[in-house]
C-alpha cells in the first residue's frame, strides 16, 4: 500500500512547515491529486489518520480536491481528456495519447493555528 509513504511524506511536509514558519496546530490539510496518480482515496485519509496521530496535525480536516487527466494525441496534435491510464484519444480514438495532466499530488494549502 503505497498510501502509507504518501502519508509519511504528507508528515514531513507539515512538520518541515512546521519548524519554518513556527505555527502550532493544523486544522486542515488540502490535497491535490489527479485522477491517474493511482492513489485510493479513502486509503490515504486512513494511513493519514495513522500517521498524523500525536502530531500538530492530529485530527485536522482532509480535503482532496480531484485534478482531471488530460493527455496529448499525436495524431489530433490537441489536448485531451482521460480518465484512466492508457485511454483512447476520444476524438481519433489511437492509443498513443500521452499523459500530460492528472498524475500529481501536492499539498495545496495547510490551514494552521
Amino acid at each position: 500500500m503505497h498510501e502509507m509513504s504518501l502519508a509519511e511524506g504528507v508528515r514531513t511536509l507539515i512538520e518541515d512547515a512546521a519548524a519554518a514558519d513556527g505555527f502550532g496546530h493544523v486544522r486542515a490539510v488540502v490535497l491535490e491529486i489527479g485522477e491517474l496518480a493511482a492513489v485510493e482515496v479513502e486509503a490515504l485519509r486512513f494511513c493519514l489518520d495513522v500517521v498524523l496521530a500525536d502530531t500538530i496535525a492530529a485530527g485536522a480536516a482532509i480535503e482532496v480536491e480531484t485534478l482531471p487527466g488530460a493527455g496529448w494525441c499525436p495524431a489530433c496534435a490537441q489536448e485531451v481528456p482521460i480518465h484512466q491510464l492508457y485511454d483512447p484519444c476520444p476524438h481519433c480514438g489511437g492509443y498513443r495519447v500521452q499523459t500530460t495532466a492528472g498524475r500529481e499530488m501536492r499539498v495545496k494549502a495547510l490551514e494552521v493555528d
